[in-house]
């Protein structure tokens, strides 16, 4: 028996779009790494999945080679033909058909639609000798399946009796010998496993697919071939199968809607719910005839892309054709010699349900999908599932993921896009940081360069001012030039000194140092101009950094100038130490007029100053950037310059890394063991 899966996915085409899985009345696809795997155990063969893809992802079993062995063992070989062939080779005149099966090997090209009325005959006894007892029909080999599979217990109800196409071949078999090997050629690919499970009447199963290829992979040339009839035996109404309730006509078992003893039913959405309600108890007729597609004129063996109506319309002129040909006394002469064959059959459960989770887990794999409350489960089938609540089991069955959810991935997606925002801020914080490295890197290099070259010149022109002012009378021309001339030169000094303060890389030399102490010693001995108003708050505790404290006052001395002069002699300077985040921090604030928003960006760069000719360097601000970068700290700003707004004024703060406690205890103790 072959044990190849009648279908398998092509995962070099699968998406994972889940189409499939929705389309599966058996839920038989695993969804695993976003791939698609068919589960042979829980699959029954409709092969609606391979209808519905439409990258061509999913692919059956193929028979064609075995099919080609037995054509070429010299063995007689019989095809039985599905009644349903019309609708995939309706553009072709009967004879013709039959003529190119037997060119292509076949002796004996006989009709599955004679097997169809022994089977309804077969049907009107059991309901005859049997009143009141429910039956389920044997035609459709998905039907059965998923029954056997997924309602275990009204496997009894199943029909002992063959489908048409074991017992076509059983009647094949009787009529041509027992050593013909039959073939089944239709529109299911259920019909493989049946034939695997009757071995004994068929060898094997090809869809009407899978005919077009034979014959194309032979090369087969149609015009060449003989027109030939069907072997009998021919068959009368059994043609009607393939559509939904053909087997009632056939069997002859109509009744009125008020008898209700009868109910056909087709579809892979209608034959589940028809097959829950009976086993609830919902259903009172007395036989079901149900098929998994929509009639096996649909059936996915047929590679037609004609219409459902119009596969009927197709159906019903063959059928007519061949009823009002047929010679009613041959084919009650067949009946009466087959029927007293062997059509009987046996099933059994297979029980694939499966066990329910605990509603705490289901609750708990909801609540991971963020459906915490009922209106969270939006049941809106994308992830091929008809609610949460079964997708929810099938996760926890092991054959599905919480990424198949597409709200919940949409949910993922933004919040990874919000991560992704926040990432993407904090790296154009870090390039603006690093942008301004560089800036200070070249901008050091070359002040470097230009202190060193104009340090000298001036100390020359300083020194002959001076020499020059001390000469003349303090009242003359010529002293008013002097004195004009050593002020400007002490200016350039200050300028050449404050170049190689910012180009100089001084080694700070760190040491553990209580920023609150430091701040407070600071404004102890600050010069603060007597229309300022000082505001200074220290933090309640210590606030020990690892600092060099003399390029810490060298910042602090910054921003308190800065704030002084940005205040004109009147205003509140405010200074603060406190603890963030870890952090110890310290600010420095005024009243002033503010810096525009336009400048933000540049108050840390080299030269950058709002201040009058002469009454800056610009280079103060950049010095305190560096020093407190060297420090691992940061150094920001927040200002308001327009008065409509709120106080104008500006805050400059200072944050720097912590003395781990451990690690200043450490410390501690190893100076005192020095000691």
């Amino acid at each position: 028996m072959d044990t190849t899966p009648l279908v398998a996915t092509i995962k070099e085409k699968c998406r994972a779009c889940y189409t499939c899985v929705r389309g599966c009345p058996a839920k038989a696809i695993r969804i695993s790494g976003g791939q698609a795997e068919v589960i042979r155990e829980r699959c029954i063969g409709c092969a609606n999945c391979v209808l519905m893809c439409s990258r061509g992802a999913k692919e059956t079993r193929q028979s064609l080679e075995a099919v080609k062995a037995l054509l070429k063992s010299g063995a007689p070989v019989a095809a039985a033909v599905a009644p349903s062939f019309p609708v995939e080779f309706g553009g072709m005149d009967p004879m013709r058909f039959t003529g190119i099966l037997k060119a292509l090997g076949f002796r004996y090209v006989c009709e599955v639609a004679f097997g169809a009325d022994i089977v309804s005959l077969q049907y009107r006894r059991l309901l005859n000798e049997n009143p009141g007892k429910k039956f389920i029909s044997t035609a459709c080999p998905s039907v059965v399946s998923f029954i056997e599979k997924y309602h275990p217990a009204l496997v009894p109800d199943l029909a002992p009796i063959v489908s048409p196409m074991v017992a076509e071949a059983r009647i094949i078999k009787a009529m041509y010998g027992g050593d013909v090997k039959v073939v089944f050629i239709g529109p299911c690919v259920a019909k493989k496993g049946e034939a695997g499970r009757n071995q004994a009447d068929i060898e094997e199963s090809i869809t009407f697919t899978e005919l077009r290829a034979l014959r194309k992979g032979l090369g087969l040339d149609i015009s060449s071939v003989l027109d030939a009839p069907f072997d009998p035996p021919h068959p009368a109404k059994g043609v009607l199968y393939p559509m939904g309730g053909g087997l009632l006509n056939s069997a002859e078992l109509q009744d009125d809607l008020m008898s209700g003893r009868f109910l056909s039913a087709e579809g892979l959405e209608t034959f589940p719910e028809v097959l829950k309600n009976m086993e609830h108890g919902d259903i009172d007729s007395d036989f079901l005839d149900l098929l998994c597609c929509d009639g096996c004129i649909m059936g996915p063996g047929i590679s037609a892309k004609t219409s459902k109506h119009a596969r009927e319309a197709a159906l019903r002129r063959y059928a007519r054709k061949s009823y009002f040909t047929v010679r009613i006394s041959d084919w009650e002469e067949s009946v009466r010699r087959f029927r007293s064959l062997d059509y009987s059959a046996s099933f059994e459960p297979e029980d694939r349900r499966m066990k329910l989770p605990a509603p705490e887990e289901l609750r708990d794999v909801l609540s991971k999908m963020g459906k915490t409350r009922p209106e969270d489960e939006l049941n809106c089938g994308a992830c091929g599932y008809p609610t949460c609540a079964e997708h929810a089991v099938a996760i926890l069955r092991g054959i599905a993921e919480s990424e198949m959810c597409l709200p919940y991935t949409i949910d993922r997606l933004k919040a990874t896009a919000d991560e992704l925002t926040v990432s993407y801020n904090q790296l154009g914080q870090t390039r603006q940081a690093l942008m301004q490295s560089e800036k200070l890197a070249s901008m050091g290099q070359l002040a470097a360069g230009v202190a060193h070259e104009l340090n000298n010149p001036l100390g020359v022109v300083l020194l002959y001012a001076h020499l020059l002012a001390e000469q003349c009378d303090k009242g003359s021309r010529t002293y008013a030039d002097a004195r004009m001339i050593t002020d400007q030169a002490d200016r350039c000094k200050k300028i050449v000194g404050g170049l190689l303060n910012f180009a100089r890389k001084n080694k700070p030399f760190f040491r553990q140092t209580d920023l609150t102490k430091l701040v407070e010693n600071y404004f102890k001995s600050a010069q603060i101009p007597p229309g300022v108003k000082l505001d200074l708050s220290s933090a309640p505790e210590e606030l020990q950094a690892e600092m060099d404290p003399d390029q810490v006052i060298q910042v602090l001395t910054n921003l308190v100038t800065n704030a002084l002069e940005a205040m004109a002699g009147s205003g509140t300077l405010i200074a603060r130490t406190f603890r963030e985040n870890g952090e110890v921090c310290f600010s420095v604030g005024d009243t002033g007029c503010g810096i525009k928003p336009e400048n933000f960006r540049k108050v840390f760069e080299p030269f950058f100053t709002t201040k009058q000719i002469g009454k800056g360097t610009g280079l103060g601000l950049a010095v305190s950037y560096g020093i407190i970068k060297v420090h691992r700290g940061n150094i920001t700003v927040e200002s308001n310059s327009d008065p409509a707004k709120s106080h104008t004024g500006t805050v400059f703060t200072v944050k720097m890394p912590p003395v781990a406690r451990e690690a200043g205890a450490v410390k501690m103790k190893t100076e005192a063991s020095k000691k």
